[in-house]
Order: structure tokens, then sequence, then C-alpha cells
């Protein structure tokens, strides 16, 4: 083994476990891939960045546009509900017609935005049928990837296996050279599921849902029964001070939903924000029985005697700065939360001077503006940087006594009794409850300034704050809330002709991916309340706020029907309401269709190469008003495109190195002497199961050459070894992480990992054993 060979072979080591850990984003993986190869001389600087003008690559983002072009224009969705309308009710029949429809659609088109699409339509019609959604979700994701092994565009790994063969100087696979056997593989999985898949499916339905006496349904609940309550108070204990739900924050303090307010006889759902409250009024709440109490039975802080001025701050390793942003910024109509400013740049901000006024509370909320001044906060070091930040405009002396911040600032201790005492500072929602910024902890006679997130606080601690005292006894009315034992409200309470339940699905074309709701501001974005959220088998329904979103999570959402359909128009989500979808373009839809089909005539006489039909696809899709531009853009799932381009410079590597030569012996020592089927039964295995734990694009990049080698070195046809690589690849049955298409199902089909190995197991034991006995007669050995 050459040194190059190791070389490649520990660069390759360290991307799989990247890739199975998922430390690293899969698209960040394949660009240090790119970068340790040219830097280590394996790959030259050109041949390091070949990988964007690839033509795999280029028809590979193109397919992803005319996808969206076909989405966007309704042609699948009219294909999808009409075929699905004939079914009936019988369970076998709508599975097997489920499975062709969606297989038809993923021949070609983007195997995960069919499964999006028609994941709405199969939730409706579970519903109305009774049947489970668990045993209809899985079968529609497994006949999105089966669908795409049947034409040359089907997957990102059938065009990547056909342009190695290009590469190699060898005729590549045609637009339809995938077809007979895809087909087969295809209706031997359909059929594997109607005969034998379906009993292996969990019957089961995360929305537990619930038919009432008048025969409305009511969807996806998430076991919420349980956590639904009636809060009522005295008339006698309303504040002093007539306030809005928003104003008195029962939500934040409590962490609870308010999902309607019971006052005078009527109930008033998904009351708005600015809604005022009324003695007597009671609250349809969703929360923890057990915030309530702990709320009032506790003193959470106690305000200390204390004359703490700003400049004692400044004096004890800290500096204090004004700083204003150029008319252009970018940073301006976001709030310092979307900034995420305290832990980007290291600063707090103290008060905002605007219109010649301080404004010292909630500043964390407040959308900057042109000509506005922030008092900030933090070490020298960090106000030092902000100078050179060419998007500041950072004074040297800062006005302090404007902002009369001194009476804003105090010291407040955590008592032993408080529930704080354990919790870091974020788990204590300080801001959020109180609107306190903690400046700094006194502990043992030691000061912490500037302490992070994940400080814990301690019994006895002092806390350096800014904030009004009358903060912390301002909301002690909320002490006089009782839960009403006698009025649980029924699932029913929650729903009206214009407020319902609904779920919704971060969408796999989503970038709102590790941001949180708060962070996304959703409730008041959107004017819905987030009750659960479903992942990997598991339901959320606490702090909720503050949960990162992954893509794949359903969450659960009560509100207006009216904001619901505004969220079906945003990309980032799928709702599960066929009246909450977006119109498609419906008059484009013959226009789509004659582009599509000329696209296609043109690759199947080859009179142009896949790469261009596919550009000028594109380009005509968008001239003729079927997409616009930016649609275009997000449709390209990006993280693709950046790992296929990533990866391809690996493939030389392995190929110039030695590296694909070297394990194509070993293979051939270790099984060769069984035969060529011996061998394409280990490929086809060794691919199967490497694509449950990478991404399929890059198990074709990496098993391609060793697959040619292969065949080189025991004198066979290097076709159906290639051929078994692209097949295989997109076999991903055997867990959620799989392929895309998996995950998405996962929360609204309520699947855990096990459901997916019972079932994908049997099924890729039949996908080999059919491709082991049908790949030979179409491509000999």
């Amino acid at each position: 083994m050459t040194f190059q060979i190791t070389l490649v072979l520990a660069i390759l080591g360290i991307a799989v476990v990247l890739f199975v850990t998922e430390k690293i984003r899969v698209d960040v993986v394949a660009l240090m891939v790119l970068i340790s190869l040219a830097m280590t001389g394996l790959v030259t600087p050109s041949e390091a960045l070949s990988g964007f003008s690839n033509l795999a690559v280029i028809t590979v983002w193109a397919v992803f546009i005319l996808s969206g072009g076909l989405f966007r224009t309704g042609i699948a969705d009219i294909i999808g509900r009409q075929v699905l309308r004939l079914t009936g009710k019988n369970e076998v029949r709508l599975l097997v017609v489920i499975m062709l429809t969606t297989s038809l659609l993923s021949s070609f088109m983007n195997d995960i935005g069919v499964a999006a699409l028609l994941l709405p339509v199969v939730i409706n019609i579970a519903r109305k049928t009774g049947i489970p959604p668990s045993k209809l979700l899985m079968p529609l994701a497994f006949a999105a990837l089966l669908g795409g092994l049947n034409t040359l565009i089907g997957t990102p790994p059938n065009i990547l296996v056909s342009e190695a063969l290009r590469e190699a100087g060898l005729p590549p696979f045609e637009f339809f050279d995938y077809t007979p056997v895809g087909v087969t593989l295809t209706i031997s999985g359909i059929a594997f599921m109607a005969l034998v898949g379906r009993h292996l499916l969990p019957s089961r339905d995360v929305a537990k849902s619930v038919r009432e006496q008048n025969g409305s349904e009511l969807v996806n609940v998430f076991d919420l029964q349980e956590r639904l309550f009636l809060l009522s108070l005295p008339p006698d204990r309303m504040p002093p001070e007539p306030i809005t739900l928003a104003e008195s924050r029962i939500g934040s303090i409590l962490d609870i939903n308010v999902l309607g307010i019971v006052r005078t006889g009527e109930t008033l759902l998904a009351p708005h924000p600015k809604t005022p409250l009324k003695p007597g009024d009671k609250f349809i709440v969703a929360g923890r029985t057990d915030r309530i109490n702990e709320f009032g039975n506790r003193q959470e802080l106690l305000v200390e005697e204390s004359n703490l001025a700003i400049q004692t701050l400044a004096s004890a390793g800290l500096e204090v700065a004004e700083l204003a942003f150029p008319p252009n910024s970018p940073l301006l109509g976001q709030n310092l939360k979307q900034i995420d400013f305290r832990r980007r740049f290291g600063v707090l901000v103290l008060a905002i001077w605007r219109d010649g006024i301080p404004v010292r509370s909630n500043v964390d909320n407040l959308p900057l503006e042109t000509g506005d001044i922030l008092l900030v906060q933090g070490l020298r070091d960090h106000v030092e940087n902000l100078r050179k930040d060419p998007e500041f405009l950072v004074s040297n002396i800062a006005r302090t006594d404007a902002y009369k911040l001194d009476e804003r600032l105090m010291t407040v201790r955590v008592p032993p009794e408080s529930s704080l005492a354990g919790k870091s500072l974020a788990q204590s929602r300080l801001s959020e409850v109180f609107d306190l910024t903690v400046l700094g902890i006194l502990r043992d006679g030691e000061t912490f300034l500037m302490p992070s997130a994940e400080e814990t606080l301690r019994a006895d601690d002092y806390l350096l704050v800014k904030g009004r005292p009358e903060n912390l006894v301002s909301n002690r009315w909320l002490e006089a809330l009782k839960v009403d034992p006698l009025g649980t409200p029924s699932l029913s309470a929650l729903e009206s002709d214009d407020v319902g339940l609904v779920e919704a699905l971060l969408s796999p074309y989503s970038q709102l991916a590790g941001k949180t709701l708060n962070e996304l501001h959703f409730r008041e974005k959107y004017g819905l309340n987030v009750l659960a959220l479903w992942r990997e088998g598991r339901i959320w329904r606490g702090n909720l706020r503050n949960v990162g979103l992954r893509i794949g999570d359903s969450l659960l959402l009560h509100g207006p029907r009216q904001m619901t359909r505004v969220l079906g128009r945003e990309r980032d989500f799928i709702v599960l309401a066929e009246e909450a979808q977006e119109p498609p373009r419906i008059e484009k839809a013959p226009v789509a269709v004659i582009i599509m089909v000329a696209m296609l005539t043109t690759v199947i006489l080859e009179v142009i190469p896949l790469a261009l039909a596919a550009l000028i696809g594109v380009t005509l899709m968008i001239l003729t008003g079927c997409l616009t531009m930016d649609e275009a853009y997000g449709y390209i799932e990006w993280k693709a495109v950046f790992l296929i381009a990533g990866m391809l410079p690996l493939g030389i590597a392995m190929e110039r190195s030695g590296a694909a030569l070297f394990l194509a012996e070993a293979m051939v020592e270790l099984i060769g002497g069984l035969g060529p089927l011996a061998v394409l039964a280990g490929l086809y295995i060794l691919a199967a199961l490497a694509s449950q734990v990478m991404p399929n694009p890059a198990v074709a990049v990496l098993l391609a050459p060793i697959a040619l080698n292969t065949a080189a070195n025991i004198g066979v046809s290097p076709y159906p070894l290639m051929m078994a690589i692209a097949l295989s690849a997109s076999a991903a049955f055997l867990s959620p992480v799989g392929h895309s298409a998996n995950v998405l199902i996962m929360g609204p089909g309520g699947y855990r990992f096990s459901d997916y190995l019972r079932v994908g197991a049997p099924l890729t034991l039949v996908t080999l054993l059919v491709t082991l006995l049908f790949l030979p007669i179409f491509w000999p050995f």
C-alpha cells in the first residue's frame, strides 16, 4: 500500500465517520474532503473544483428545478389526487395505488418532492377512510425510492453512475436503460408491501384522532387531552390596571399556551395577543399544572438593597460604548434575537436611543431602525472588535447618564427555595418572565461578568441585572389562578368554523433547520400556537420555544384557519390539510407538460445531451412563467449539489492513487472466487448498507470506481456492477436517516426506528434477490 493510497483511505475514513456521526453537515464534510484533497496534492486545484462544472452536477440541479416546475403547475398534484380518488376504502387496493402513483411520479421527478407533495393527500385519505396513517406513509416513502430506480433522472445516483462510465471512456447509461430492472424492482416492492409488508407496519396514529358524536374529526391531538385544563381567576384578583393577554405574559411566565378565553358563557378561541382581559375570565390552556403550583408557591427572586451604578460594571473589566449603524446595514429591520447579537458580537445591549428617547425595556424584540443608537456593554476586547468592524459606528464616549440606567440596575438574590436554583440562565427564562438581563453573578465573594447562557444558578447567588423591580411583583396576581377540576375542556372545544388544529412539517426545502420557534417569532408572524412536536418517535410538549427545529419535525398547531392557509404558502412548511395548500398555476400545466415531453424526447432520441436538454427545459419553464427564478432556486437541494460536487474529486483521487484498484483487489480476493454473481451481491449489499448512514450520492461516487476496477479484475462487463451500485444506493429502507423521504414521513406516521428495520430489512432482501435474478438477464456479465 503506497503513501498516497493510505492518505486517500484516511480522508475517506474520516469522511465516513463524519457522515455517520452527523456532527458536521454533510455538505460541509464534502467541502472539507475537497479542500483536503487539494491541499495534500492528491488532486490539482482545477480537479478539486471540477465537481461544480461536472455534467452530473448540472443535470442534478436542473432536474430539481424541472421537478419543481411540474409541482408548481399542479401536474403531479392532479395525477396524484385523481388516481387516489379511485381507490375506495380497501386498504390493500389503496396501498397498491399509492405506491404505483408515487413510483410513476418519482420516475421523472425528485423523489423527496413527490413524497412531500403526496403526503397531505395521503393523510387526508387516511382520515376519511379511518386507516391509520402509519399503514400508508411508509409505503409512500418506499415507493418514492423505488420509483427513482426507473429512469436516468429518477435519482442522483443514477446520473452519477452514468457519468462515471462516461469519464471512464465507456458509453453511459441511456435514459431508459434503468427501466427494465427498475420496474421489476418496483413491482416486486409493491407486491411485497401488499402481501407481507403491510402486516409488519404498525397500526399507529400519533394523532389519536377522535370522532365526536356529531361526526366531526379532530386531528392530531398528540395526547393533548392530558395537557388541557381550565384556569380560573377570582374577579377581585385582577391586576389594578387593564392589561391585554400579551401584557399579562401568562403564557411565557407559566410556560403554557392559552387556547381560548371563556367569558360570560362564550368561548373566544385562539385569542389575539391584544385581547383585553376582564374580570371573571377563564382560560383554556395546554400545559402542565405543576408549573401553576410552582409559580404560586415559591418566591423566585428577592430584590436586595444595592446602589449599583453602571460605572461600577465598567470599572470591573467591562466597557460601555455607544454604536450606530450605517444606513445600508443588513442588520436593520431585524431584532437582537434574530441577529443573535450577544453570541455573535460578545456584548450586551443595555438600551436603545431612538427619536431622542431611551428605550430600556424589551429591547431584544425591538426591530432595529435607521438612526438607532445602541448602548452596549462587554469585555474591552469585544468592544474594541466592534470599533474595527465596518458594520458599526462606535463612539469613544458613551453618554451613560442620558439613558438613566442607574434606576434600572439592581441586585437580586436567588433564595434557597427558588425553583431557579440548579437551572442554567437559559432555562431560567428570566428575560421572558421578568424582562431581566443578567450582567453578572456575585458568588462566594467573586464576580462573574457576562455569564454564558449555560451558567448554572445556585442558591444565594446575587445577580446583577438590568430591569425594573416592579416586574418581579407586577404579575404576582397570577398566583391566584387555580385549576378548575370540574372544567376540563373537551377536545371539541378547541375547534370551530374559524379556528382549528392542524399538523405541519418542516419541509425538506426549508432553510430554518436549527432555528428555534423563539428565533423565528413563529407566534407573532403566523398567529398560531405550537402545542406539541413529534420527533423520532417522541412527543415534545414543554419549552418548545427554545427547541431547535429539524427537517421532518411534525408540529401540532392551533389557531385561525386563515393563518394556517398563510403558513401553507410558505415553502419552509408542509401543512397537512388540503385547504391550506398553495393553489398551483393550473393554467401553466399544459406548457410544463410540453416542455417536459420535448426535453425527454430530445434526450431519448439522442438529439441533445441530457445536461443541455435539462438546462433548456429549466430556461423555458422560467420564461413561460411555470416558475419564477426565485422559486427555481428554492427547489434546488443545494445540500445535495454541494455534497456531490465536493465528493466527486475523491473519486478522481481514488482512481489516480490506486486506492480504487486496491479496494477492488481486496474484494476480488475476498469473494471473487465465488463468481461474478457473488461480487454483484457483495457490491449491492455494501452500497445498501452504506446508504443507511451516508448520503446516497456519496455512496455512488465512492463505489463507482471500485465497481469499475472490480469488473476489470474479474474480466466481466462493468455495466451490471455499476447498475447494481446505482440501484442499491437508493434502496435506503432500513432506517429513517437513510433518505429524506423516510425522515419526512416519520412524524406524521408516528414511526420509530425499529419500524423501518422491521419492514425495511425484508424489503431490502427482496430487492437484492430480484436484482440478482433479473439484472444479469438484462445486463449480462
